[in-house]
């Protein structure tokens, strides 16, 4: 979450987080422009990125 984040702040975008116990949440969204755009779309990307350097753990 915190690498996501510092991503997220770089590139001035604020997504809403929920970190709930071992479960965190994210939603990808530009409010000004209404919904869905390709900073959110890019920065899905980047937080894929991110997970896969740390694996699935269960």
């Amino acid at each position: 979450m915190t690498q996501i984040a510092l991503v997220a702040e770089r590139r001035d975008h604020h997504p809403e987080w929920s970190n709930v116990y071992n479960k965190v949440e994210i939603t990808l969204t530009t409010h000004d422009a209404g919904g869905l755009t390709q900073r959110d779309v890019d920065l899905a990307h980047e937080a894929d990125r991110i997970f896969q350097r740390f694996g699935t753990r269960k």
